[in-house]
């Protein structure tokens, strides 16, 4: 067994790592999550919102990210509309225009008894980096004067009362980098209280982490975290049980798991064969 693994061909080792993505994707195969305190504190903090809230949905990233944050974002999505909040979408990247998009198509169809500019709206993509948040913490239409569409958030039922963002009874940011959830920590959070979580890259989430708990209530980093939330979010509504759509990080996270198995297992066998090496040359 020694001498076999010693004189393996490494194509062997290429094409086995293939097989152990490739299988899992193949058969849908997903693994049971167990939610951290961390997701949970996230889950709570919209679940716990009385219906018909207002929550900010900030979706800055862009195709790039997306399949490690449209996960987050789709859940976030379909949270806010078991819970009947009142969805109002934006976004500080251009391409995150798309990304929003792919979350209203989501609610028509999943949700057809949402009505636009009643239960949600989508204000579009505002330039100008942080500077959008520094302006609608006081003023929103100074900033944003009409919808995606055109129309002036005067004629939008959602949007005639609302002044300001500290009207928002939540904020929701899913963030690939600057501008990004530490901008909205920094000018909305912070300065005016307004309760906020946030849906990140891996290489992003420590950097958040010194605001954890205080300016920012509670973080998903990575596809891991989307995955037990995603599994949280199945418990605790059971009719998504059989929505394919609702378990897309559940689906990504069993390859990576075989995957990272088979990586492991190769190391073990890696310094058992040094370890064996080196004793015999004794």
């Amino acid at each position: 067994m020694f001498e076999f693994f010693r004189n393996l061909d490494r194509r062997w080792v290429f094409l086995a790592m293939l097989l152990a993505v490739a299988i899992p994707i193949l058969l849908g195969a997903r693994f049971p999550e167990d939610p951290s305190p961390m997701v949970r504190s996230v889950f709570e903090a919209i679940d716990n919102l009385p219906e018909g809230s207002r929550v900010l949905l900030a979706l800055d990233y862009d195709p790039a990210s997306e399949g490690e944050l449209h996960p987050m974002a789709a859940a976030f999505t379909r949270q806010c509309a078991l819970k009947n909040h009142k969805m109002y979408f934006m976004t500080l990247w251009p391409p995150g225009t798309v990304m929003v998009q792919k979350q209203i198509t989501m609610l028509e169809r999943e949700f057809p008894d949402y009505e636009y500019g009643i239960d949600y709206v989508n204000m579009g993509f505002r330039p100008g980096y942080e500077g959008p948040i520094k302006l609608i913490v006081t003023d929103l239409k100074k900033a944003i004067a009409a919808d995606v569409q055109g129309t002036s958030l005067d004629q939008i039922p959602l949007t005639r009362d609302l002044k300001n963002i500290q009207q928002m009874d939540l904020i929701i940011n899913v963030s690939a980098g600057y501008p990004g959830a530490k901008e909205w920590v920094l000018y909305a959070s912070t300065p005016y209280g307004i309760p906020t979580v946030a849906g990140t890259t891996g290489v992003q989430s420590p950097l958040l982490m010194p605001y954890i708990p205080n300016q920012l209530t509670g973080m998903l980093g990575a596809i891991k975290a989307a995955a037990e939330y995603e599994q949280l979010l199945i418990d605790e509504y059971p009719q998504l049980k059989d929505n394919r759509q609702a378990q897309e990080a559940l689906r990504r996270m069993g390859p990576q798991l075989v995957a990272h198995v088979f990586l492991i297992v190769l190391i073990l066998i890696g310094n058992a064969i040094y370890f064996i090496e080196r004793r015999r040359s004794r």
